[in-house]
């Protein structure tokens, strides 16, 4: 087991279970914001970290949990409880039905396409599709969290919903990398013609990252829609999902580094609240000097690699 798996994650819970009682409404607020955008982050991270796709359009998957959750709340009155498992569903089906015909391009082909996947959502959701989205305005007036007949309205509420979505991403990235999808997706990110030749689906593997990466995404975009009560398109452009893809590259693709790398682009801004505009200058040179100095990441994961005689067959045999 790993060192930070042992001591740090643990450790890292426990702080987290309490540090609400120890921060000011803003300060929750900005807690909240952490953990909605640690869980897409660590989403990003099974596609593009776990099975080396480029994918750009994470804040797509995030955008339709949270639209999901607006939609079926303030349009036909469910409760946010009851729109959990479509916010998980729906962007999990629509990550098999867009990756579908895209799995076999790589790097930069598959960039240009899941950018443009990313586009055209934000498009729908500005034009008003169906009269249910709101438009550039978007949907306000959602419903508090509430469970068992007890709204739970209050921000520390909202905060352990936030602190449960991670725990719960947090233990699926564990069991995945101790299961054979997780082996599998590391053989892939390694070498996908040798994964091919001891036996492994490649296209399968990746439809079921993206289709897992959606699923996670989209239950944070519910989270993400009960703390503002509102969903809007600016909150799910392209420069959000280039925000995940940077963190998930500059942090190593581990949970530590990925935790990281979200604290410092979301929370740090606002220690320094004033300066918080120029965030995207100041990580725009943090990742030129992260990529420099650690081109592997701030803190690498380490993966299983396929036996070498394996992948001089595979080589061979092509």
């Amino acid at each position: 087991m790993k060192k930070y798996e042992r001591f740090g994650l643990p450790i890292f819970i426990i702080m987290m279970a309490i540090l609400p009682h120890m921060l000011n409404d803003r300060w929750q607020a900005v807690a909240i914001t952490f953990l909605i955008f640690a869980v897409v982050a660590l989403s990003q991270d099974i596609i593009l970290g776990k099975c080396g796709m480029f994918n750009m359009g994470q804040a797509l998957f995030f955008g339709m949990g949270a639209y999901t959750t607006a939609i079926l709340n303030n349009e036909y009155g469910w409760s946010v409880v009851a729109t959990i498992p479509l916010a998980i569903i729906i962007p999990a089906l629509f990550g098999i039905i867009l990756a579908g015909p895209i799995v076999h391009l790589r790097g930069d082909y598959l960039l240009v396409v899941t950018i443009g996947f990313n586009i055209v959502f934000v498009q729908v959701l500005q034009n008003n599709l169906g009269g249910i989205t709101g438009g550039p305005n978007g949907i306000f007036g959602l419903d508090s969290l509430s469970l068992m007949g007890y709204d739970l309205m209050s921000q520390i509420s909202v905060y352990y919903f936030a602190f449960l979505v991670l725990l719960l991403t947090l233990w699926v990235m564990h069991n995945l990398a101790n299961s054979k999808p997780g082996r599998a997706l590391h053989y892939l990110r390694e070498d996908q013609l040798a994964a091919e030749s001891i036996g492994i689906n490649t296209r399968i593997y990746k439809i079921f990252a993206f289709a897992l990466g959606a699923g996670i995404a989209g239950l944070a975009g519910t989270v993400f829609a009960v703390q503002y009560s509102a969903v809007s398109p600016e909150a799910f452009e392209f420069i959000q999902s280039v925000l995940f893809f940077s963190i998930v590259l500059v942090g190593g693709s581990s949970i530590p580094g990925i935790l990281l790398g979200v604290f410092v682009m979301f929370v740090v801004p606002e220690i320094f609240r004033e300066f918080a505009t120029w965030r995207y200058f100041i990580f725009g040179f943090a990742m030129i000097l992260a990529m420099i100095l650690r081109p592997r990441g701030i803190w690498p994961a380490t993966f299983g690699k396929i036996p070498k005689f394996l992948i001089k067959d595979s080589n061979h045999g092509a």
